[in-house]
């Protein structure tokens, strides 16, 4: 968490006080002894994969090549090539198995 002083806006540090810890400001006098536990998670919701990749619909018009399945062991799957990191780096290939109850997805 980030606490910024009332009186100067800038951030404040926690200290150790004689019998307490503190919120104090690096540029100016202000102190705020600390009472109670200061605590507050924020968990970000994770993107499922669909979504970064296009969604379902990424999938619908993609060949399929000679690529074994390493779940199920189907020699066919799904493929599609994007580019995820910069101009100088080769491609990433996402694969996606032909079987329909598999589905399994990797990437190379």
């Amino acid at each position: 968490m980030l606490l910024f002083c009332p009186s100067c806006g800038n951030g404040l540090i926690v200290e150790e006080g004689q019998r307490c810890h503190r919120f104090a400001c690096n540029t100016c006098p202000y102190v705020h002894n600390i009472t109670r536990k200061v605590t507050n998670r924020k968990y970000p919701k994770l993107k499922e994969v669909d979504d970064v990749l296009g969604g379902a619909a990424a999938w619908e018009n993609v060949d399929s090549t000679a690529e074994p399945c390493p779940k199920c062991e189907h020699p066919r799957a799904y493929f599609m090539q994007l580019q995820t990191r910069s101009a100088d780096e080769p491609m990433t290939t996402f694969y996606k198995c032909c079987n329909a109850q598999c589905g399994h997805r990797w990437r190379d």
